[in-house]
């Protein structure tokens, strides 16, 4: 006899005026699933003596847990996935009402105490006073790790906190198994998180099975990634600036912009030279800018940063990146918004480096399901478009890297039944790989064997396979660029598959 999931619950939870109601509300409505606060559970004598300024015990505080408790295994037992709301201020009172409840998944909004008596002075006729904040601030003690929180930061609209959690909630179920109603959302960022004394800020590690990885603020760039102990990026250290593009993200365009010069919507445009040795502008305009966390969980961070107009690009851009970790490795998503009155040019890749742990790229086997490879200049912009038949370049069989010098561009790619082109490097001995997969947005790859970064110890020490949305100079060529209107959104979507042959 098979026995028939628990449905879904939501314990959201946080302390006074960290928008608990409202975000409970606005995702009842979203996904259809009914929602109790847990105030209504409170006796009149609790509400009475909230009122006049008295905080509730423990033992005020039980049946008051019993009765929300209650509900949710009504809720259970007539299998309708539902949600509460509840400060649960203590380790103990979450225990209580998630304790025995499977179904149940804790959803934590957390906020400054500045920020929260900001928005309790602006509310009225509430029973609880805002001069009595302090005394929750005192008696909370935030999730631990064991307790599995969503953290999702409150410094955004009540509706882009509803789109973090429905999509940390998405990450978590296999396709099919998403409970009615959770669907992938988009969020706009937070407010900017302080830097710590690392040169790339803030560390944000993932955690899956035997899967760790660890995106850092600088940039969002994806620092580390490892299975079972073995590293599968050639990434850089906590205590470490980045070089050589690793992990970073390039918005919005990836590549070189000849001259840093293009025309857009009848204007000339000038961009800085970020390459000036060969006169082009590189890789966007992103890479070392603090991004702000919007939301977390155990196997996904979700961050956010603004593209300002500025000389050259003169537009208004929404950036957000999540990074999950699930048992098909880890996925990396990459959307953006033109939140500006006008069309913006745009283009989108990413930078990781591979490595299935030789010394050198040369023994790896790679595999690249390509059928043009782009030809370039000196300054590394397309001259042409060749097919990879008959050439060095054809790597839609598997073979060794050799000596040969990668810096191409590829496209024509071959995709399975699920869409995705998979670039595959193995170790020599064919035992273990990583494949990386190109999804939703992804036009292009550039794989580059790191022959001419600045530090010859770094040189062809990982194999750099960047999912693209466009070739390099597409700003002047116009080559697969994208014209984002006015609210329009791209989304560009990539991962990294372990393997091990049997």
């Amino acid at each position: 006899m098979t026995t028939r999931p628990s449905a879904p619950l939501l314990l959201v939870i946080g302390v006074a005026g960290s928008g608990k109601t409202t975000v409970a509300r606005l995702l009842s409505d979203r996904l259809g699933w009914p929602h109790r606060d847990a105030d209504e559970f409170h006796s009149p004598d609790n509400r009475a003596k909230m009122a006049a300024g008295h905080a509730l015990t423990d033992t005020d505080r039980a049946p008051w847990l019993d009765a929300i408790g209650s509900w949710m295994d009504y809720e259970t037992a007539a299998r309708r996935p539902a949600i509460v709301t509840c400060s649960a201020l203590k380790k103990a009172y979450r225990d209580r009402l998630l304790g025995g409840r499977p179904g149940a998944r804790l959803v934590y909004l957390h906020g400054t105490p500045e920020l929260l008596r900001s928005r309790l002075s602006r509310r009225r006729g509430h029973f609880f006073p805002a001069w009595m904040l302090d005394s929750q601030l005192a008696d909370l003690e935030e999730p631990d790790a064991d307790e599995h929180p969503l953290v999702v930061e409150i410094d955004q609209r009540p509706e882009a906190i509803v789109d973090a959690v429905l999509s940390l909630l998405h990450q978590e179920h296999a396709a099919g198994d998403v409970p009615t109603g959770v669907a992938e959302y988009h969020a706009p960022q937070s407010e900017e998180q302080p830097m710590s004394a690392s040169p790339t800020g803030e560390n944000w590690e993932l955690r899956y099975g035997g899967q760790r990885a660890v995106v850092v603020q600088l940039g969002a760039a994806l620092r580390h990634y490892e299975v079972d102990g073995r590293p599968l990026l050639d990434g850089f250290e906590a205590d470490s600036p980045i070089t050589g593009g690793r992990g970073q993200l390039l918005v919005p365009w990836p590549n070189r912009i000849g001259d840093g010069h293009y025309r857009f919507d009848g204007a000339e445009r000038q961009l800085p030279l970020t390459e000036p040795e060969k006169r082009n502008a590189i890789h966007g305009l992103v890479r070392w800018t603090a991004w702000r966390l919007l939301a977390r969980s155990d196997e996904a961070v979700r961050v956010g940063t603004s593209l300002l107009p500025q000389p050259g690009y003169p537009f208004l851009l929404d950036v957000v990146a999540e990074y999950r970790l699930g048992s098909d490795g880890l996925e990396a998503v990459i959307s953006a918004t033109n939140i500006g009155d006008g069309p913006a040019p745009y283009g989108v890749g990413q930078h990781p480096y591979l490595t299935v742990g030789t010394d050198m790229v040369d023994s790896a086997l790679l595999t690249v399901p390509a059928q043009y490879r782009l030809r370039t200049d000196d300054r590394g912009l397309p001259t042409g478009m060749e097919p990879v038949e008959g050439t060095a370049y054809d790597f839609r069989t598997e073979h060794p890297i050799g000596d040969l010098r990668l810096d191409t561009a590829f496209t024509g790619l071959d995709r399975d039944a699920r869409g995705r082109a998979l670039v595959r490097l193995a170790h020599p001995s064919r035992l273990r790989g990583v494949d990386l997969w190109l999804g939703e947005g992804t036009r292009y790859v550039q794989v580059y064997t790191g022959d001419t970064l600045a530090e010859p110890g770094r040189r062809r020490r990982g194999v750099a396979v960047e999912a693209m949305s466009c070739p390099a100079d597409a700003f002047r060529s116009g080559t697969d660029l994208t014209v984002l209107q006015p609210g329009d959104r791209h989304v560009l979507r990539w991962g990294l598959r372990p393997w091990e042959s049997s």
